[in-house]
């Protein structure tokens, strides 16, 4: 009977104590653009838009097997809350891009978004996460003018890769100091990416001293490039540089052998063709034409287990921009777990101003694609340019620029 008193007391004086102690204040959202509030057990989401159907899908895909690596490397939890991945196709288009962003900037549960492949879609994309609220990672998109704050840049947008600044001057410098060419001719398809491009590369090539025969485009869809061609042939360019997509891509390739003053030139194209796709598209007219892109010599253990993984869950990767997309997953998931405020019961509250100026602030970030560091406007690349040769259907790294 004593010791059952003497326990009623003691618990009596425990409630007593508990009752009397301060409790913690209730979370207060005091965000600029807003929080989004995560109940206990629930996922936290995560979108993305990428290129997931069409002739070129093989980006996309390659995309998203990043992405969904990065998130089983993070034991598919963050803050012991499950991971969620939303998807939407974004095509390589600004309709394809307006149509997949508004669909997920209408979720206020996602967090932020990866995507897109193609800068074309990147350009209303970045506008519909930006007016949301949410944050946008690219693992593709190398137009300039999406991080230029005078074009078409927007908060809350990041670019994981390289900037076609850097590719269009390293292209010209292979061109002209290791090919030796002096004359060449350019071709786009109207997209932000190959229009950008094509003239940073005509740009340099002019600065270096060489001349530019002609600067023509052609239509998504086009599939007669004779006449085009043939317009270029009359200047007979040493070097022939068309950085556009796969279908138009391969008939330019394909159809360039045909034209009369053409025989000698030399064709070449970016990281929108480099795809086993897009050898198989060209066919054998595609040997020994040059490809520009990233580097994907990356030299490091992580890259070494994405390999491993991909393999077993995928097969061989499918484009050049797998581990942008990796990288930029696992950025915006260290964001999540710098400014979450969580409380006792494992509710999160994550702000969005507060995730934007976590990605702004990143320095030093250790990825596959090397030491990531973005500046105010959303460039984050460590960039480092290859320019592959076509060989027996595999894509060789001959050459390799670091700015």
């Amino acid at each position: 009977m004593k010791y059952s008193k003497a326990l009623s007391i003691l618990m009596l004086t425990v409630l007593l104590v508990s009752a009397c102690a301060p409790k913690a204040a209730p979370f207060e959202c005091t965000d600029a653009i807003g929080c989004v509030t995560i109940a206990p057990g629930d996922p936290v989401r995560i979108g993305y838009a990428l290129v997931l159907s069409g002739p070129n899908e093989s980006l996309g895909i390659d995309s998203r097997n990043g992405i969904e690596i990065a998130v089983g490397d993070h034991d598919t939890k963050v803050l012991e809350h499950p991971i969620e991945l939303v998807g939407e196709d974004a095509m390589c288009s600004a309709e394809g891009g307006q149509t997949a962003l508004t669909k997920l900037a209408a979720d206020p549960s996602l967090i932020g978004i990866i995507g897109t492949n193609c800068s074309s879609a990147g350009e209303p994309a970045s506008r519909i996460a930006s007016d949301a609220g949410m944050v946008l990672l690219s693992p593709s998109n190398t137009a300039p003018s999406l991080t230029n704050p005078d074009l078409a840049w927007n908060p809350g947008y990041f670019r994981i890769c390289h900037n076609d600044n850097i590719q269009g001057a390293a292209m010209a410098k292979y061109v002209y100091e290791e090919l030796g060419a002096r004359t060449a001719a350019t071709i786009h398809d109207g997209s932000p990416y190959a229009d950008q491009l094509q003239e940073v590369f005509a740009n340099t090539f002019k600065e270096m001293g060489g001349t530019i025969t002609a600067q023509e485009a052609v239509n998504v869809g086009d599939t007669d490039m004779r006449p085009i061609l043939t317009t270029i042939a009359v200047g007979s360019p040493d070097f022939l540089y068309y950085p556009i997509f796969i279908p138009e891509g391969a008939q330019i390739t394909r159809q360039a052998g045909d034209i009369a003053g053409l025989e000698n030139t030399t064709l070449a194209g970016a990281d929108g063709m480099y795809s086993p796709d897009f050898v198989e598209a060209a066919g054998d007219a595609c040997e020994g034409m040059y490809i520009s892109g990233p580097n994907l010599a990356f030299e490091n253990p992580i890259y070494d287990h994405f390999l491993e993984v991909h393999l077993e869950k995928y097969g061989k990767t499918l484009s050049v921009f797998h581990a942008q997309a990796y990288d930029g997953t696992m950025m915006l998931l260290a964001a999540i777990e710098k400014v979450a405020v969580q409380d006792e019961d494992g509710t999160l509250h994550i702000g969005r101003q507060d995730i934007r100026d976590a990605l702004y602030a990143t320095k030093d970030f250790d990825g596959i694609t090397g030491n990531l560091n973005c500046d105010q406007y959303g460039d984050c690349a460590d960039p480092e340019i290859a320019v592959n040769q076509l060989q027996n259907g595999e894509y060789v790294p001959l050459w390799t620029y670091v700015p």
